[in-house]
């Protein structure tokens, strides 16, 4: 130990710690195959609390010998990180630790990964390497959920200056697909992996993501592609096994998707995504305990993530238990408050419990953040009807229909707009605009295609000529 070098000194710390994650996991493994229940977490938490604890003893008894270099203090950063995540004292504050180990050697950027862990504010002190700017980046998009800033960010990035020698680097693509996903633009994000894929075949990073985007898609072919090359690659990286278990989900084959999920856990009990796509495989088994358990799982391992807080409103939502819905919706709507899906849960929820003037609020707050969907117009119309609003009314079903040219196809509900609409003229004296209405229903099966000839039929006694 004494004739070490510092970069000996890193390895030996690095080793030590890598041996006791290990040694942790392979405990937590033994308990949870042992069926304990509830002590397991328990179990765990104890081990590693007393394997940080033996660790950082020798951390601070090394500490005086050595002056620690950029490497030995990101080691002596990350044990700080994990000890304060288990409420362990800290004898130094695990982001000074790390900004040192950064100011040292910034290209490190494990070490940025984890200073956005342990300070989610900006650090000026480190503003002047370019590296900065991708923590930045990375802050806002994943700590702040500020994806219209980091995607600022990360164009100006992207062009070729010369103080920014990572620009049009795969990984730089990968976070502006990453950014538009988050902000629901699902096109620009598939245009960006492909390039990123296509500079860099053998990375994984964030793979995860890019299935999401093809099973929204329901891009089956894609998504099949994608998984054979991830297992081709790196069968043991979590994020193969995400994209393995999106494959089986797409399929329906819902028992080997949440096979997958569990696979991915065990290589990474801390992958929320895997914790959160394992809950709605468990709601589509209508296994709701199973569901629930998954997503506490993921808002205990990442409290930020709006889709678990989301997920548990589904799942109580789905046992008509409204109340403890709403409360786990309005935390998806405080971390997504930008997003209409997050409202219209919202509304549904007052709707459920006759709130109704809640419920409108909700759903304004929805078509404000442009409802493209037409969820929200839809509800919307119907509780101003319902409170005799009928000009409010009117508005959010001409709001709805001109989705319709959108190439969004509502026919249903279209019917509904339409309907309501030729009453609307009609009662206003706008006999042809009503006549108008009523010719579009002809054309849909159902009640409202009687009702719109019987429409027709009135405005036609009143002298005027109309087709049948």
């Amino acid at each position: 130990k004494e004739g070490l070098s510092s970069y000996g000194f890193y390895l030996r710390a690095y080793a030590l710690f890598m041996a006791g994650e290990r040694r942790k996991e392979e405990e937590y493994n033994e308990l949870e195959s042992s069926g304990t229940g509830l002590g397991v977490s328990e179990a765990y938490n104890e081990s590693n609390e007393l394997g940080l604890s033996s660790e950082g003893e020798q951390q601070q008894q090394q500490q005086p010998r050595y002056t620690l270099d950029a490497f030995g203090l990101y080691v002596y950063g990350m044990l700080l990180k994990e000890a304060k995540n288990e409420s362990i004292p800290c004898p130094h504050p695990p982001h000074m630790i790390l900004v040192e180990s950064l100011l040292e050697f910034p290209l490190n950027w494990s070490a940025w990964l984890d200073l956005c862990e342990v300070e989610q504010t900006l650090q000026p002190i480190l503003a002047t390497h370019y590296m900065y700017h991708f923590f930045c980046a990375h802050l806002m998009a994943h700590h702040h959920s500020a994806h219209e800033d980091a995607l600022v960010l990360l164009e100006r990035l992207y062009e070729p200056l010369p103080d920014q020698p990572l620009f049009q680097s795969p990984h730089l693509k990968t976070q502006l697909a990453v950014v538009h996903y988050h902000l629901r633009e699902l096109e620009q994000a598939l245009m960006w992996f492909k390039e990123s894929a296509a500079d860099d075949r053998y990375s994984l990073d964030h793979k995860d993501v890019y299935s999401n985007i093809l099973y929204v898609k329901e891009d089956r072919v894609a998504l099949s592609h994608l998984a054979h090359e991830a297992v081709v690659i790196d069968k043991y990286r979590p994020e193969t096994c995400c994209i393995v278990g999106n494959y089986y989900s797409l399929k329906q084959q819902r028992q080997k998707a949440v096979l997958y999920f569990q696979r991915a856990l065990k290589l990474d009990r801390s992958y929320t995504s895997a914790w959160t796509l394992m809950g709605h495989e468990y709601v589509e088994l209508k296994q709701t305990e199973q569901a629930m358990e998954s997503y506490r799982r993921a808002v205990t391992v990442s409290p930020k993530d709006y889709r678990a807080w989301y997920g548990l409103g589904q799942t109580y939502e789905f046992l008509n238990m409204y109340l403890y819905a709403l409360f786990y919706y309005r935390k998806a709507a405080t971390l997504r408050p930008y997003d209409p899906r997050m409202w219209c849960a919202v509304g549904q929820c007052f709707s459920a419990l006759h709130k109704i003037q809640d419920a409108i609020r909700a759903y304004e707050r929805a078509v404000a953040q442009e409802d493209n969907e037409g969820i929200a117009t839809q509800k919307l119309a119907a509780l101003y009807r319902q409170e005799g609003r009928q000009e409010e009314a009117a508005m959010c079903y001409i709001r709805h229909l001109e989705l319709r040219y959108l190439g969004i196809v509502l026919e249903s509900v279209e019917a509904e707009a339409l309907l309501f609409l030729a009453q609307y003229h009609k009662s206003h004296g706008e006999f042809d605009t009503a006549a108008l209405m009523c010719s579009r229903l002809v054309e849909y099966p159902g009640p409202e295609k009687e009702q719109a000839k019987g429409l027709l039929r009135d405005l036609r006694s009143r002298g005027r000529r109309y087709p049948t």
